[in-house]
């Protein structure tokens, strides 16, 4: 077990980090920010020379893999992090610069069930694509097909290991330190954090998500993923079609291939809906850099490491929610967030409609480019708190691709309206999973017998009654011993241990200089 002087030390290098790229201003101006963060983020910073203007994303990848995927968890927390903050973690590309090929393929030649030279003609040492995880290489196999192959980085996954023990063992004492930190509910964003990255360190997982998501989205015109070699998938390296496409940020490229921008952002938008509300399983990794477009306007999605759920329940309170917000039902809007649970029952679920009136009557028929987004968002989680409403960690992933989809889809077409978009389809698939006449259909095709029919029937509707909680169990925490008493948030262990890290530092400083 990792003693608590060595995360307070990897802590205050991750500091002096954030220090340098100004990303610690911010934290210490805000009221909310707990006295003992305030201090250690103004040790972190002593002697360093500070931007004026934050660089959240820089920071984040110099630290290094893991900081970036938190980062990009962030991103979608304005309420912990502020608005400006997590606007510049929305452009945090997860890039490295690759890792040597020779270790490359000695991880693709020690992963499969033959040796890499029987299994591929040829692979490009040259990297196509290299992130925090992972690089993909362009190769051809022993049979003459052109494929992508992605490789774990040599050592990433005990990287991951050492950098997120430290981020739960803080999580769990900045959590300890009560109010507006316990509200946040840190250790559940790092329990999340941890679980997504699990999934994008097991590369066969990632290929079955693909090939879920192939067979959830063969019936939708225009929409691709590329197929799985299995024969060349392992829990390390993950083999699959070669796509040949047009990036989706590319635009100026799209333009001269001829095609529609209008209608790759609507369908981007559809697509996304599609999965998230009526599949209940979406691409949670849907960036800029990870769709392409081909010549026939088919977009074509990569990199299924992040994906997200959604269980039945929680997708037709989404779907209310989202329709509610473009028709003006506030007040559907309002007992929905009651009835899960997500805002306590002490509250006045008329006073919350009102609230959120306050938010979505500006936004109502407005197009993206006229839209105060921060403006929102400050309005938004001010509601959140006013009505002490806990994070809900199982929508992370959702409330990070939906800005990711509006992203592109915005950049496609200026004037898109998400709104205008999403109400139609959002209403015909309420209809149909809710309505009488396709609970009706949908036991008639299951049960022949009529006779049967009549308690499934009955069994069906109560299924579909809205019931408490919505939110799904939370996963189990892991058990940190804090290094002051639950009773003293104080923290002055805390400050113990980290005297002994800044002398400890200072002596292994004074150390180099006399071998020097």
């Amino acid at each position: 077990m990792t003693r608590p002087i060595t995360h307070i030390f990897r802590l205050l290098k991750w500091g002096r980090i954030l220090a340098r790229h100004g990303a610690l201003r911010a934290i210490e101006a805000d009221r909310n920010t707990p006295a003992q963060v305030k201090r250690l983020c103004r040790i972190a910073r002593l002697g360093t020379i500070q931007p004026k203007a934050p660089d959240y994303a820089g920071a984040f990848t110099a630290i290094g893999p893991a900081a970036i995927k938190l980062g990009q968890t962030l991103a979608t927390r304005p309420d912990i992090i502020g608005v400006d903050a997590a606007r510049n973690l929305l452009t945090l590309q997860d890039q490295l610069p690759p890792a040597p090929f020779d270790g490359v393929y000695r991880e693709i030649d020690m992963s499969l069930n033959k040796p890499a030279a029987e299994l591929f003609a040829s692979i490009d040492p040259v990297a196509v694509g290299s992130a925090s995880i992972a690089q993909v290489h362009k190769a051809v196999t022993s049979d003459g097909k052109l494929v992508a192959v992605k490789v774990l980085r040599p050592g990433i996954r005990e990287q991951f290991a050492r950098d997120i023990e430290t981020y739960e063992w803080a999580a769990a004492h900045l959590e300890a330190l009560g109010g507006e930190a316990a509200r946040l509910r840190p250790q559940l964003v790092i329990a999340n954090l941890k679980r997504w990255t699990l999934r994008e360190l097991d590369l066969r997982r990632e290929a079955a998500s693909a090939s879920e998501l192939k067979e959830a989205m063969v019936a939708v015109d225009g929409y691709e993923i590329p197929a799985i070699d299995w024969d060349r998938t392992s829990g390390r390296v993950l083999t699959l079609d070669w796509v040949d496409g047009i990036k989706i940020a590319d635009i100026d490229a799209l333009k001269a291939a001829g095609h529609d921008l209008g209608k790759l952002a609507e369908k981007l938008v559809l697509t996304f809906l599609r999965q998230a509300i009526a599949e209940g399983f979406f691409h949670a990794d849907m960036h800029q850099g990870n769709l392409f477009v081909k010549a026939d306007g088919a977009i074509v999605a990569i990199d299924f490491g992040i994906m997200g759920r959604i269980n039945r329940q929680a997708r037709f309170w989404l779907a209310e929610i989202l329709y509610g917000l473009t028709t003006g039902n506030y007040s559907r809007v309002a007992e929905i967030h009651f009835e899960a649970q997500y805002v306590p029952s002490y509250h006045n679920v008329d006073e919350f409609a009102t609230a959120l009136r306050a938010v979505g009557e500006p936004t109502r028929g407005k197009p993206v480019s006229e839209l105060s987004v921060g403006q929102m968002l400050d309005s938004l989680f001010a509601i959140t708190r006013d009505f002490d409403m806990a994070t809900q960690p199982h929508l992370l992933l959702l409330q990070k691709t939906m800005v990711m989809v509006e992203g592109i889809a915005t950049s496609l077409n200026p004037d898109i309206n998400m709104w205008d978009i999403s109400a139609p389809y959002v209403r015909e698939w309420i209809r149909g999973e809710l309505g009488p006449e396709a609970m009706v259909a949908d036991g008639l095709r299951k049960q022949a017998d009529t006779v049967k029919l009549i308690p499934d029937l009955i069994r069906r509707l109560d299924d579909q009654l809205p019931k408490k909680g919505g939110a799904p169990e939370p996963p189990p925490l892991p058990q940190i011993k804090l290094m002051w008493d639950k009773k003293d948030r104080s923290g002055g262990g805390f400050w113990r241990g980290l005297v002994m890290v800044i002398l400890a530092a200072a002596a292994g400083a004074a150390a180099m200089r006399a071998w020097g």
